[in-house]
């Protein structure tokens, strides 16, 4: 089977690029090699390949900037995602691609299910929700899937964040009024591939189980790292932020889990886990 990676240097697109390098016949391209805004590239390039599965790892993630450059975020966040399904329609290739809890406002008093309207508050979430929407219009072979506070070996991310907080601060401010799940690229990685080994498509959403504050997230982590450091409980408002962030955007993976028959791991079982192995 051969397999084309988007985004080829993101945090997600390393953790594929581990699992199946010695599996399968991987092309996973950078955005200096395969820029998806560029349909030209993007047709050429899938036409010449004639991949089987199309995994879209490519993405404007940039909250804040979203916010003074919706441009950009909807080039690559909606464009980018026209253009993969357009080419791999052609060659009948099936197209996953990731989206994001932020489509939610926060204001459901219970689990996002998938079955829930959308309503982002920010540029970012409009971007991916519209993503979403274009995809099915145009290709029936895709999986989406929504995930959220994702993590792995790479430097996008709060873990990483929190580590060079830690060294340069007396002490940290965390909010701990804003809730989701944080979910790894081991766990999103891993699911994706079942998920396809089923032969399911359509919309789903995967993180791992459970849910936590990001004031939670941070306390447990310095546990497992041994970071001695005091983490002051702070609001959301108080860090006065460009992009307005759902409070609440804890999303259920219980139709995963029904599908495939499988019980995706607690949040904190799994950094544990995933903290380990590094």
């Amino acid at each position: 089977m051969k397999i084309l990676i988007t985004g080829a240097n993101s945090q997600l697109a390393q953790e594929f690029k581990e699992n199946l390098y010695d599996k399968y016949n991987l092309y996973a391209l950078s955005k200096q090699e395969f820029d998806i805004t560029d349909f030209f590239i993007v047709y050429q390039i899938i036409k010449e390949i004639k991949p089987d599965l199309v995994i879209n790892c490519a993405a404007y993630n940039f909250v804040d900037k979203a916010e003074g450059n919706s441009l950009e975020a909807y080039k690559v966040n909606v464009l980018g995602v026209i253009n993969i399904a357009i080419a791999s329609k052609e060659v009948n290739a099936l197209v996953v691609h990731y989206s994001t809890d932020y489509v939610f406002d926060g204001k459901k008093e219970g689990i996002y299910t998938e079955e829930d309207l959308p309503n982002p508050l920010n540029e970012y979430g409009k971007s991916k929700l519209l993503g979403e929407m274009m995809l099915p219009q145009i290709t029936d072979r895709y999986l989406i899937f929504r995930t959220s506070w994702v993590y792995g070996k790479g430097k996008q991310n709060f873990l990483y964040k929190l580590t060079q907080w830690a060294q340069s601060q007396e002490y940290l401010k965390i909010a701990c009024d804003e809730f989701s799940v944080p979910t790894s690229t081991r766990t999103i990685v891993n699911i994706t591939l079942k998920a396809i080994e089923a032969g399911l498509t359509g919309l789903y959403h995967l993180v791992n189980s459970g849910y936590a504050s990001r004031y939670e997230w941070a306390k447990e982590y310095f546990r497992l790292k041994g970071i001695k450091k005091f983490i002051y409980p702070a609001y959301q408002s108080d860090f006065n932020l460009p992009a307005k962030r759902p409070r609440w955007s804890v999303m259920g993976n219980e139709k995963l889990e029904k599908l495939l028959n499988i019980e995706i791991q607690e949040w904190r079982e799994e950094l544990k886990t995933w903290f380990l192995s590094l």
